[in-house]
């Protein structure tokens, strides 16, 4: 069998091995992933020169999706099959190469799917009969599972929950910055972020606010920020080692999240646990609200900068109170949600598919 690995973007991984071992950044799982595979990694920048009116019309229909996907997935397609295992990194890419594939001799393909509950994500899979050529929807939240479950009517041992992670050997406890003057309230992230919330909890704090949030990549909406920073309050970006310091200087990491059902802000959650930092985070349906429940996390609920503001000023009354917060997320992180865990969690589940016999049921 020979295994694929596809991009939903332009990732040197190379570049990511050499940084990583140099400590100036984490590991990055596909990399690993690939090499223990021997995979081949498909990257969609590569096939920007390809792209037809075809491609752009089907990008604009399935919604998430780039035409470069499709340019993609129209060239590989004619080339895969049932010997090729193929392992989507999102269903961006996933969903055109199942299209495309042809049912016949088509591969075993393996999808990370990250937002299957929007409506253009339902439309394609009905549209193109992805629950018959998809064989393994791979998640990272029950609630998404149970979707997925549901509204394709496939069996359970077709999806599987698959735990989020961290590189537990780049972040890391350390020592806080010597210039440090007084309290740091940490922060990061764009996706479904709602620093309104944060900025009103701690715009009369005797705190520093600092966010790393700037990113030439992710999208910023209007209501992500104040219109006005507070003055406590900076937005700056980092670098790898600029973040894990960020999270090592602060007393308290903040997640400020608008609702949504996808889970968004794990990897900050994990990175700032890594560090051994309380988090104190909005609760959102699924492991969020578990790790509140559990006391891992302080929760608060979405827009709720009264709560949000009660939470910060107890834990920085209460540093014991912080601290065996801390702890717990630290061990948590160590045990269950390390990059060596998902990567060998990842690799049983392809490697187990290619031993398999299985396949989905087409529709035609």
């Amino acid at each position: 069998m020979k295994y694929h690995i596809v991009l939903s973007r332009h990732f040197d991984l190379e570049r990511f091995e050499q940084e990583a071992l140099a400590d100036q950044s984490p590991r990055h799982t596909l990399r690993t992933l690939s090499q223990k595979l021997n995979a081949v990694v498909h990257d969609p920048s590569e096939y920007v020169a390809c792209i037809t009116t075809s491609d752009r019309i089907l990008s604009k229909l399935t919604g998430g999706s780039q035409p470069q996907h499709w340019a993609m997935a129209r060239t590989l397609a004619p080339k895969l099959t049932a010997d090729d295992i193929v392992f989507c990194i999102g269903e961006d890419t996933g969903y055109p190469i199942a299209a495309m594939c042809e049912v016949q001799n088509r591969p075993k393909m393996a999808v990370l799917v990250h937002n299957a509950n929007r409506p253009r994500s339902r439309l394609a899979m009905k549209l193109f009969k992805l629950a018959g050529r998809i064989d393994l929807f791979i998640t990272n939240t029950a609630f998404k599972a149970d979707f997925l479950r549901q509204y394709l009517n496939i069996p359970s041992q077709r999806v599987y929950l698959v735990d989020e992670q961290t590189d537990t050997l780049f972040f890391s406890p350390g020592p806080q910055s010597a210039n440090k003057k007084r309290p740091i309230v940490g922060s990061g992230g764009l996706e479904q972020r709602d620093y309104r919330t944060l900025a009103k909890a701690t715009q009369d704090l005797d705190v520093d606010v600092k966010v790393c949030a700037v990113s030439a990549t992710a999208r910023t909406y209007p209501d992500t920020f104040p219109d006005v920073l507070p003055g406590n309050m900076s937005c700056d970006y980092y670098d790898w080692r600029g973040l894990r310091q960020l999270y090592r200087d602060s007393d308290v990491v903040v997640i400020s999240l608008k609702p949504h059902n996808y889970q968004a802000g794990f990897a900050t959650l994990f990175e700032a646990m890594a560090c051994r930092r309380p988090v104190i985070m909005t609760r959102t349906r699924g492991l969020a609200e578990k790790f509140a429940d559990a006391g891992v996390i302080v929760g608060v609920k979405p827009g709720d900068a009264k709560g949000m503001r009660q939470a910060i000023i107890h834990l920085l009354e209460h540093p014991d109170e912080a601290e065996a917060i801390a702890q717990q997320g630290y061990e948590l992180v160590q045990q269950y949600y390390n990059s060596e865990q998902y990567i060998k969690a990842l690799t049983d589940k392809l490697i187990s598919l290619a031993a398999s016999s299985e396949r989905a049921l087409s529709y035609f």
